[in-house]
């Protein structure tokens, strides 16, 4: 490789570049600034004049710019497409070298970002950059002002440039996944402790101003009623007949704090038929029911059922529906859940957390707590809503086979 037309006239200019990427991988394991690294090394290797490290995403879908040289490095983050999306795009989805002299503005796979100045720069080099452990990892882009034909060394000096970079991004990509699973660890096991405490002061309200004022009553008028017995049998009776109300009432207190940590229903009828339960209490709207009757943990059961206890009740307060959908399907290592209405929908911007969405009363609509109790079981909750058009909630989670 002689890569000449690159600035790479000798052997040292070989070396100094290795030895560049290599302390540039070195330099940690951090992506972007793997990224901001190595493209001033390649603008310096190929006698360009800019350089774009375009980043394939998680999701494999799409590509992020995550390194570049200056000035363009304050676009790092803000620019991404899709693949098959521009000239980059279509380079990773072909995994194929793009080569433009001149004219890209008029070349059908070209797309103008303001943002990147590309009426500024004539000639242009798409790699896709692609390792054997990892496949593909990115594209890589370098661009000059004046016309410059690039010839076949000089793409394949790129290409190689390019492999040499996807390993090192491919590990990259793995720690920027491992962390961000590392955070959601940490972010569950917060809101785990956070709901256990919240359930037991909930617990502990509900037992001290339910079941503990009604059964000190009780003993209350027990006490009267026994004083009275012998002297004054009317008030006696007037007495025990309230003590019986009393019990009653404590009993449903009781039976409503034990309601309150695991839903009796779920135990009696099983997921399936629970929802279908409380989908019949729903008054005012027609509700179709679709659920599978599937095995589930115990503690999924129980975060499904309350989503969709939840959901309900917001098409009760919010939604003025006329009818409502509600799924459960397992599908695979996946289960989901789905309550959507014809109702009157809200306006929900998607950079807003489901917690601070509120109801046209000024009232929450419960979406944050959903939410809270789907990332509990590994899940997440998706809700989409327009004004006139109606809400829909979708529950999913991974579970393991039973």
């Amino acid at each position: 490789m002689t890569g000449r037309a690159l600035g790479l006239p000798d052997a040292a200019s070989e070396n100094a570049l290795l030895v560049g990427i290599i302390e540039a991988i070195s330099a940690g394991p951090e992506l972007e600034l793997l990224a901001a690294r190595v493209a001033p090394l390649i603008v310096a290797a190929t006698a360009t004049d800019e350089c774009f490290v375009h980043v394939l995403d998680d999701t494999e879908q799409s590509l992020t710019l995550t390194g570049a040289t200056p000035p363009f490095d304050q676009e790092v983050g803000r620019v991404r497409l899709r693949l098959g999306e521009g000239v980059t795009g279509w380079a990773a989805s072909r995994r194929e070298p793009v080569v433009i002299v001149e004219g890209k503005a008029n070349d059908p796979r070209y797309r103008y970002f303001p943002e990147l100045r590309g009426e500024e720069y004539t000639s242009m080099v798409s790699v896709p950059m692609a390792s054997s452990p990892g496949g593909l990892v990115g594209v890589l882009n370098v661009h000059t002002r004046q016309r410059r034909e690039f010839t076949e060394a000089d793409v394949r000096l790129l290409t190689s440039i390019g492999s040499l970079i996807a390993g090192a991004v491919h590990q990259a990509r793995l720690h920027r996944r491992l962390a961000a699973r590392e955070r959601a660890h940490e972010r569950f096991a917060e809101q785990a402790v956070a709901a256990q405490e919240a359930e037991r002061r909930r617990l502990a309200a509900d037992i001290h101003d339910g079941i503990t004022q009604r059964l000190c009553s009780l003993r209350f008028h027990l006490d009267a009623a026994a004083e009275a017995l012998t002297e004054e049998p009317a008030f006696a009776t007037e007495q025990l007949v309230l003590s019986r109300r009393l019990t009653h009432l404590a009993i449903d207190d009781a039976r409503a704090a034990i309601n309150g940590l695991r839903p009796p229903v779920l135990d009696d009828l099983g997921l399936a038929d629970s929802l279908a339960s409380l989908a019949r209490a729903v008054a005012g709207v027609d509700v179709l029911v679709e659920v599978d009757r599937c095995a589930l943990p115990e503690h999924v059961e129980i975060a499904l059922y309350r989503i969709a206890q939840e959901a309900f009740q917001n098409v009760v307060k919010h939604a003025g529906a006329s009818n409502v959908r509600l799924s459960l399907r397992r599908s695979g290592p996946e289960v989901s859940l789905e309550v959507s209405d014809d109702g009157r929908g809200f306006e929900l911007l998607a950079d807003d957390p489901p917690a601070a969405t509120v109801g046209p009363d000024g009232g929450g609509y419960g979406l944050g707590s959903m939410a809270e109790r789907a990332e509990l079981i590994g899940g997440r909750l998706d809700v989409r809503s327009v004004p006139g058009r109606g809400t829909t909630v979708l529950a999913r989670a991974a579970v393991q086979p039973q």
